[in-house]
């Protein structure tokens, strides 16, 4: 019997995936999922780019705007969730689409997830404290002896995934790089996946819509979508919901460590960094169909795949 389909478009922020997803969803009985880190958080709509309630209309997104920020979201909760909805999805006749950047989540739904310990709160606290005294890069060049391969994957200006990695060693003694060689539970063996990733070869292409998106959603109210976070009373700057790119520059603004300009020079940084991380991850993943979201326009991309997916199936 052969085994149902399980589509897949990744690519880097800003690179054009809402739109191609909103035209296959006419194409094809498709249903999609979002594989976002923060557009799972509600009131936070603008700096995630979160599809708009016309866009919703046309082609309904799972696994969006359903959690507080005042929770922690991860790998593995997502995974519970996605396959939740992949199943609703196929009982509906139709077939999963799982679209977004957050490319960890698409590893641990596709591979497997590793057996990790559970965050541990004291620890997590022993970690920022240091981060505080000593600075994050100290913490970086620590994990750099302790597991070279997660800090050549892990930016030392990207804390959350740094504290995870020492957090990690220091319940198992063993270091991330050693136990995500072991996996279970990924859905490669039970589906037909189809991996199609949007990759810009020329990257100024994408820096310049990156920083032209970042002052729009500063037109569209950026500032406010997070001001009304800060004043909520019940969030701070060591939650992920807080630490997203975009959100965490805004937040540094209101608390008065960055001026108005420092925090869009530094958003936008922020945001190509992420772009550059998920480009580095895509090329190191082998997809089906690869397409350059500005060499060729929704029309040509929709062709493409046409193409390629009548091949697969």
């Amino acid at each position: 019997m052969a085994k149902p389909d399980l589509i897949c478009l990744m690519g880097p922020t800003a690179a054009g995936k809402t739109g191609l997803a909103v035209e296959m969803v006419k194409q094809y009985p498709l249903e999609i999922i979002s594989v976002d880190s923060a557009q799972v958080y509600q009131q936070m709509d603008i700096g995630s780019a979160k599809p708009d309630a016309q866009t919703l209309a046309l082609a309904p997104h799972r696994l969006i705007d359903f959690r507080n920020p005042a929770e922690a979201y991860s790998a593995a909760l997502f995974c519970t969730d996605a396959k939740r909805e992949i199943k609703e999805i196929q009982a509906a006749g139709k077939t999963p689409f799982l679209v977004g950047g957050t490319l960890l989540y698409f590893r641990a739904l596709l591979e497997g997830m590793s057996e990790l310990p559970a965050a541990h709160p004291p620890t997590r606290a022993k970690i920022i404290a240091e981060a505080q005294e000593q600075g994050w890069q100290a913490l970086h060049d620590q994990l750099a002896e302790i597991d070279p391969e997660s800090a050549a994957r892990v930016h030392p200006n990207d804390p959350q995934r740094l504290q995870r990695a020492l957090e990690v060693y220091r319940l198992s003694g063993k270091t991330m790089t050693e136990l995500q060689q072991h996996t279970s539970g990924g859905l490669s063996e039970e589906f037909n996946v189809v991996k199609i990733a949007l990759i810009p070869e020329d990257r100024s292409l994408l820096h310049a819509r990156i920083e032209r998106r970042f002052r729009q959603m500063l037109e569209q109210g950026l500032v406010s979508e997070v001001e009304n976070l800060y004043h909520r009373g019940d969030l701070n700057d060591t939650l992920p919901a807080v630490r997203s790119v975009g959100y965490r520059q805004v937040w540094q603004h209101l608390a008065g460590e960055l001026t108005y300009e420092e925090m869009i020079e530094k958003g936008i940084i922020a945001t190509r960094q992420l772009a550059k991380r998920q480009l580095t991850w895509l090329r190191s993943e082998p997809a089906d169909i690869v397409l350059d979201p500005f060499r060729q326009n929704l029309k040509e991309q929709i062709t493409r795949i046409n193409e390629n997916f009548l091949k697969l199936n």
